[in-house]
């Protein structure tokens, strides 16, 4: 017996009800964890900050007082490691605010713009290091060899202390990742300065200080490469990595009743908010709010994406199986 015309109605709204509890039951159970995730991120990266600041103001004058170009960049790369700290969070700030006006994803990715003003900073620093030492490799100025490796190894040890606090941080950020490696480097620059120094001190051969400023300049430029490119893919809106837009759509054709998919587009809208749409044509034998169910939970289970929009219709299996017949309705009989 067919069913009356009234029924598709009420089954779409009771539907509709059903699922956006559950979604909201869920979502508020994952926001509030992701809440209590960035509180516990933003501690992590405000005692680096403090670190860094104390000790930059104290590399700087040693540095000055040494004549050493490699103590004097990674100075100015600890600076900018603080002013990358303080840029993600305030990302931070603006990315929590709510969803208004013309801004329906609110302000998540001044995250990602951080990532990248990292990313950048971090390539603009790399080249006028390389520059410098370029300059002094070709007249060296004189270097204190003593003095460097002593601020240095003191550097070691500030930059390990940073290195472990922002390593309990979410690092699928790109905000907080583009904080980490500014410290990371750093750290690498603090161990090639500090064996540039005691090369100096014993050995009086100053150009070392250069090249340790060259290789420092390198994991720089590394390490901004990195995080402009990875930014740039959010931007560009490409497919988060690690999700084919080719496996998602053969999953979704692998639920029973989906016939074709059309229209699929993956993107992020900020680390960790991976976003699906897609257009499903579902066998008109079966109910197609209940196969967009199976999709969706489907896509979160196998994917975890969360924030998913699927537009459903019943697929013409007359001439071909990929095309509308009609929109999506509960029509099955019993």
């Amino acid at each position: 017996m067919a069913h009356s015309p009234h029924h598709p109605h009420d089954h779409a709204h009771d539907h509709s009800r059903d699922h956006d509890h559950d979604h909201r039951d869920h979502g508020h159970d994952h926001g509030h964890s992701h809440a209590l995730a960035k509180n516990a991120d933003r501690r992590y990266l405000a005692a680096a900050l403090a670190l860094l600041l104390g000790f930059t103001a104290v590399e700087v004058v040693v540095g000055l007082i040494a004549g050493s170009l490699a103590l004097i960049s990674d100075a100015g790369h600890l600076l900018t490691d603080a002013a990358a700290i303080a840029l993600a969070l305030w990302a931070m700030h603006l990315a929590d605010r709510p969803a208004t006006g013309s801004y329906t994803f609110g302000l998540k990715r001044a995250e990602i713009l951080s990532a990248q003003v990292n990313g950048l900073s971090l390539l603009l620093l790399s080249v006028w290091f390389i520059v410098e030492a370029v300059i002094r490799l070709v007249t060296p100025p004189r270097v204190d060899g003593e003095l460097v490796t002593v601020v240095a190894t003191a550097g070691i040890l500030v930059n390990l202390a940073a290195v472990w606090v922002m390593s309990k941080a979410n690092r699928q950020s790109l905000n907080v990742e583009g904080s980490f490696q500014h410290i990371l480097t750093d750290l690498y620059a603090f161990i090639a300065t500090a064996v540039a120094g005691a090369l100096v001190w014993w050995t009086g051969w100053n150009r070392i200080d250069s090249v340790a400023a060259l290789v420092v300049a390198g994991l720089m430029f590394k390490a901004g490469y990195a995080l402009v490119r990875d930014s740039g893919r959010v931007f560009l809106e490409a497919a988060p990595r690690g999700m084919e837009p080719a496996t998602i759509a053969d999953a979704m054709r692998a639920v029973e009743g989906v016939t074709a998919v059309e229209d699929l587009h993956v993107w992020e809208v900020t680390s960790g908010f991976p976003a699906l749409s897609a257009h499903l044509f579902v066998s008109r034998t079966l109910d197609c709010h209940a196969t967009r169910r199976q999709v969706q939970a489907m896509l979160i289970e196998r994917f975890a994406i969360q924030h998913a929009t699927l537009q459903t219709d019943h697929a013409d299996e007359g001439e071909s199986s990929d095309r509308p017949d009609s929109p999506c309705a509960f029509s099955h009989t019993h």
